[in-house]
């Protein structure tokens, strides 16, 4: 097992009298953590939600009825929590009635499993979300020297972790992850008359990548309306599939206000959807990939390491840009991101006027690690 930096966050909660709730993608190895936490306590019952009989325990299930079947235990992980029907409410009921036992579980499907614990959990959960895996994670598991030689690699094939460990069937495996698999839980729970025209709407915003997107242009690309375009994106942001960038606007008449660009979490699954895995070095998208990998690792390193920060990219009107800024304590910092070590930057007179308080750097091949780390 790869070690994951979110099971020592999530074993340092163990015993507040909370649930500990962990979201994320399918194959992000949510069922591999809880495994591993588990193998270092004692008298824990794991359950699968995916068994009818696991879902037919919590159907009217009363306390004293799970009292009852949770008797001799001190945690109980349930893997697939989404499949329980009122899953918040059942979850309450556990750990108002049951204090002394810990209560663990996992969700593929965020939409699903956060909407129905959000308002019986109020005060009584730690919720957590697992991505593939990390710069820092494949860091710690091999060396910072490894990890860089496998960058082009990385950009290509992503860093789930079926990929990373299966070296030679990565085409075959994120063919299987794109086919559906990844984006089932919509499919199931959102009763999706047309799910070809979900997968066009993913290959279209793999195509944009980078670029700001359109829900007008992308629903004219593939046949639906604007609302049908803002929820088919709404429901692959809440399945971890891609995230939305907002455009950051604060005193500047020419700024942007309203744009946003669309990334994936993981570049495989990017490139799997517009079946394109050609070698980094003759690829005309490297920019994009370059551009879609440092953000998302970011995004990784931020949630992992709790620093509480606000991103968007910049761009105004006549098409001054930056591609990444945060806000962490009422400081700005900027990035720009080259594939080209030797390409020349100049951060935007404009940009530095306006908001003085700023760092800024470049980030290419040779400094990328500290960003990421």
């Amino acid at each position: 097992m790869i070690p994951r930096i979110l099971q020592n966050t999530i074993e340092q909660k163990l015993g507040e009298r909370k649930a500990l709730i962990i979201l994320g993608a399918r194959q992000t190895g949510k069922t591999t953590l809880i495994k591993a936490i588990s193998n270092k306590l004692d008298q824990v019952l794991l359950l699968n939600a995916d068994e009818p009989d696991v879902q037919a325990l919590f159907e009217n299930s009363s306390s004293s009825r799970l009292k009852s079947f949770f008797a001799g235990y001190k945690t109980i992980i349930i893997d697939e929590a989404q499949r329980l029907k009122d899953v918040g409410l059942k979850f309450k009921l556990i750990i108002d009635q049951i204090s002394e036992v810990q209560l663990i579980a996992t969700g593929s499907s965020a939409f699903e499993l956060a909407n129905q614990t959000n308002e019986p959990l109020t005060g009584r959960k730690w919720e957590f979300q697992l991505y593939p895996l990390s710069f820092k994670e494949l860091v710690n598991y091999q060396n910072l020297i490894e990890e860089r030689r496998l960058l082009h690699h990385r950009l290509v094939f992503g860093s789930y972790p079926e990929i990373i460990t299966s070296n030679g069937n990565e085409k075959e495996l994120l063919k299987q992850l794109t086919d559906s698999y990844l984006y089932k839980d919509i499919l199931m729970w959102e009763r999706i008359k047309k799910p070809e025209k979900l997968l066009k709407l993913m290959q279209a915003l793999a195509f944009q990548l980078g670029n700001e997107v359109s829900y007008n242009e992308l629903g004219q690309m593939i046949g639906l309306d604007n609302q049908t375009v803002e929820k088919y994106i709404q429901l692959l942001e809440k399945t971890f599939v891609i995230f939305r960038l907002g455009a950051f606007s604060r005193n500047l008449r020419k700024e942007l206000k309203k744009s946003r660009k669309i990334y994936f979490f993981d570049n495989g699954i990017r490139n799997a959807l517009i079946a394109n895995f050609n070698i980094a070095e003759l690829r005309s998208d490297i920019g994009a990939l370059w551009e879609n990998y440092l953000i998302s690792e970011r995004i990784k390193f931020l949630h992992y390491h709790q620093i509480w920060a606000n991103y968007w990219f910049w761009r105004t009107q006549d098409q001054q840009e930056i591609d990444y800024l945060e806000e962490r304590d009422g400081k700005i910092y900027a990035w720009e991101f080259k594939w080209s070590p030797r390409a020349k930057v100049r951060l935007s007179k404009t940009f530095s006027k306006a908001y003085p308080n700023h760092e800024f750097k470049v980030i290419t091949p040779e400094n990328y690690d500290s960003f990421l780390m």
